[in-house]
């Protein structure tokens, strides 16, 4: 049995801001559109916990390697 990891990182390249939603994107192989409209949602009705969540993820995921 082969165990698959996921790891979560930022990708500047197909970001908007820090690029968390594209990273997710990447690692998830959702659509970065459903990724954006999911957070942007969160955002809105979790009172803004979804947007220190997001800034948070910005500043300590690693980037993406090139």
């Amino acid at each position: 049995m082969v165990k698959r990891t996921m790891s979560i990182y930022k990708n500047k390249k197909n970001g908007m801001i820090f690029g968390v939603c594209a990273g997710i994107a990447d690692s998830t192989g959702i659509d970065i559109r459903i990724i954006r409209l999911a957070f942007i949602a969160a955002a809105i009705f979790s009172g803004s916990l979804f947007f220190w969540l997001y800034i948070i993820l910005g500043i300590f995921l690693p980037q993406k390697e090139q």
